[in-house]
């Protein structure tokens, strides 16, 4: 872990944070223990945001820190993984929640693993997420929530999922927040994710992946 790092993103120093990626990188750095040190990072930015010291233009700010971030490693990732193609994931942020930087984290790693992934964006209904596993056919659907208002909204969308007939088409991952096994329970779905590696190892594992 970088400290440094971990400290340059959660403070929003946002140039000497691209500086310092770009750095290890170039030193042969573990691309996936930068990210890592990113996941942590925003870890405090939230809960600076819980605590009223940030506010929307910092976790703004914070999500274009990592899209520059992630755009850097991108291509050391890709070299690592391959070509193989694996299945679809349908994505993203349930109901009355609109953080997105955890699920896009989630969506930039399944990207660089060579999933097909579609992602719905924030606040999406159960009825999005119904009609789009209609035209999209994904094998993995992924739920995020960092909110605990959205454990309800992920029960929502999984009982519409079933009553659309679709429950037994795909599996049904959760995450963000303070997602546990309970909460899993709770909403109906197969599996949970403490990270975005968890949702990669889960998405290869349900696609024959592994």
């Amino acid at each position: 872990m970088s400290d440094e790092l971990v400290n340059a993103i959660a403070d929003m120093e946002e140039e000497q944070a691209l500086a310092l990626v770009k750095k290890q990188l170039a030193s042969g750095a573990d691309p996936v223990a930068i990210l890592d040190d990113c996941r942590q990072a925003m870890e405090v930015v939230g809960k600076r945001f819980e605590q009223n010291v940030y506010f929307i233009p910092e976790l703004i700010l914070a999500g274009e820190m990592l899209k520059d971030i992630s755009a850097e490693i991108k291509p050391y990732l890709k070299q690592s993984v391959g070509s193989q193609k694996f299945g679809k994931v349908l994505l993203g942020t349930v109901a009355g929640d609109i953080h997105d930087i955890g699920k896009d984290i989630v969506n930039f790693m399944l990207d660089v693993n060579n999933f097909e992934v579609k992602d719905l964006g924030v606040d999406v209904s159960a009825e999005a997420f119904v009609a789009e596993i209609k035209s999209f056919q994904p094998d993995v659907v992924a739920l995020s929530g960092f909110l605990t208002l959205s454990y309800s909204s992920m029960k929502d969308a999984v009982e519409a999922i079933e009553n659309a007939g679709l429950r037994d088409k795909v599996k049904i991952m959760i995450g963000g927040g303070t997602v546990d096994d309970q909460v899993r329970q709770y909403a109906g779905a197969d599996a949970f994710g403490l990270d975005a590696m968890a949702a990669v190892t889960l998405a290869k594992g349900w696609t024959g992946g592994n």
